[in-house]
């Protein structure tokens, strides 16, 4: 059985878990305590040398880390990776600006949040990362306006991978009223079958206010 390694508030873990519950893949849970800095234990640290959440061990002792990748392992001959190598780089495409231009500026400001510390980053950063999402975003909306999901007609895991952290764009302070397209999207995915409708703020963890170690 595999060994998912998670952190409830992480929308990162949330992409793999998403995954696990549409394919119905039996898995067990350790959960990681990374505001307490169990990432950077020892132990975790041969796990995943970024000592970041999510990341996988398989019965034979393998381990994968990085959300993306684990998508794309886990997703490998289902419906939700293409088959053809077109359309598994689109996917990997979609995936990358997932990280770039989503993760790295709505996440960071969902992050700082929610778990109080956007008073502590400059003014300058918190702007320069609200335009980045901005545009992000109106990208997103753009694309979506012409086909259902991000590679055409069907759900993969360029969607998962893209809703996680899109779909909590309001908890970043970000409104997603003006980006039609885009809200329908988040609706279509949300009703795929076997959708996981479980998310998890970083309140439930004392810790999550300090910084990462």
């Amino acid at each position: 059985m595999i060994t998912l390694f998670d952190y409830r508030p992480s929308q990162n873990a949330y992409k793999v878990r998403l995954l696990l519950n549409h394919l119905g893949i039996a898995y067990r849970t350790q959960w990681i305590s990374i505001f307490e800095g169990e990432g950077r234990s020892a132990d975790y640290l041969r796990i995943n040398p970024t000592g970041t959440v999510p990341a996988i061990r398989l019965d034979d002792g393998r381990v994968l880390a990085e959300s993306n990748a684990i998508l794309g392992f886990l997703a490998d001959g289902t419906r939700y990776l293409p088959a053809d190598a077109f359309g598994r780089a689109k996917a990997w495409q979609w995936m990358s600006f997932e990280q770039e231009r989503i993760e790295s500026t709505l996440g960071a400001l969902r992050h700082w949040t929610l778990t109080g510390k956007l008073a502590r980053r400059s003014p300058e950063l918190i702007a320069m990362k609200r335009s980045g999402a901005l545009r992000a975003l109106a990208i997103l909306d753009a694309e979506l306006a012409a086909r259902p999901f991000l590679l055409g007609a069907d759900y993969t895991i360029a969607d998962m991978s893209m809703f996680a952290y899109t779909s909590r764009a309001e908890e970043a302070g970000i409104s997603l009223q003006p980006l039609a397209a885009l809200r329908a999207w988040i609706a279509r995915v949300k009703e795929q079958p076997g959708f996981l409708d479980a998310v998890h703020l970083y309140a439930e963890d004392p810790h999550s206010s300090r910084e990462l170690p």
